[in-house]
């Protein structure tokens, strides 16, 4: 884990956006296409909105939402409706995004349709990744009972989760997933977050799931 701390928000949101891009660019030097996998949330906005003008060849980049809510995409609640107005403009507007939600009642329905399209397009270029004061990242939340699916090294893709915490049924990228991108940012703000880091590096990833995807990541932080 290498950690760098910002004096405000907004010199981490360029600066991060711009290390995003440079990491797209090198994986377009050496692969036909690269995946780049982002939370949603408040945090990532200000990152998006300097990231989707940078000057990369976006046509062949795939965004998939490193994890997302059982809600149709025009959701107030959804994170697909975030990436389409702050990053899926610009010239980001020509990237590939892929869907982590079909119409069915529940997502045990939807995984066979969703998981064989995300799996042909591993592993991730760049995981840009949040982290929950409870450490909990992606929709890997420590009180859900889907934890240790998730969590395994020969998990699927795609986890159907429904944290107790959470109003709503989840999908997540599982851990593999996400500790197996080639470049790895966790990105946060607040003395609270950071006190939770801190508690984290002594837990086990079933009590900080944040640890599942520490190995090599690079990780910024801002207190405000």
């Amino acid at each position: 884990m290498n950690l760098e701390t910002y004096a405000d928000f907004d010199m981490m949101a360029l600066n991060v956006a711009q290390q995003i891009a440079g990491d797209l660019s090198a994986a377009l030097l050496h692969q036909d296409r690269a995946l780049l996998a982002v939370p949603g949330g408040t945090t990532p906005g200000p990152i998006f909105d300097a990231l989707c003008a940078a000057d990369i060849d976006w046509s062949r980049v795939d965004i998939i939402l490193t994890d997302e809510r059982w809600v149709p995409g025009h959701h107030e609640r959804s994170n697909t409706k975030l990436l389409k107005e702050r990053l899926l403009v610009d010239r980001a507007a020509e990237a590939t995004l892929l869907p982590l939600y079909v119409p069915t009642e529940e997502p045990e329905e939807g995984l066979p349709e969703l998981i064989p399209g995300i799996e042909a397009r591993l592993p991730v270029a760049v995981a840009v990744l949040g982290m929950g004061a409870d450490m909990h990242t992606a929709s890997l939340f420590p009180d859900s009972a889907e934890l240790q699916a998730a969590l395994a090294p020969d998990a699927p893709a795609l986890i159907p989760v429904r944290p107790e915490s959470q109003p709503e049924a989840r999908i997540t990228l599982a851990a593999h997933v996400l500790n197996g991108a080639l470049r790895k940012h966790v990105v946060f703000k607040g003395v609270d977050k950071r006190e939770a880091l801190d508690r984290a590096v002594t837990l086990s990833p079933t009590e900080a799931p944040i640890r599942a995807v520490f190995d090599g990541a690079f990780v910024h932080y801002s207190e405000s």
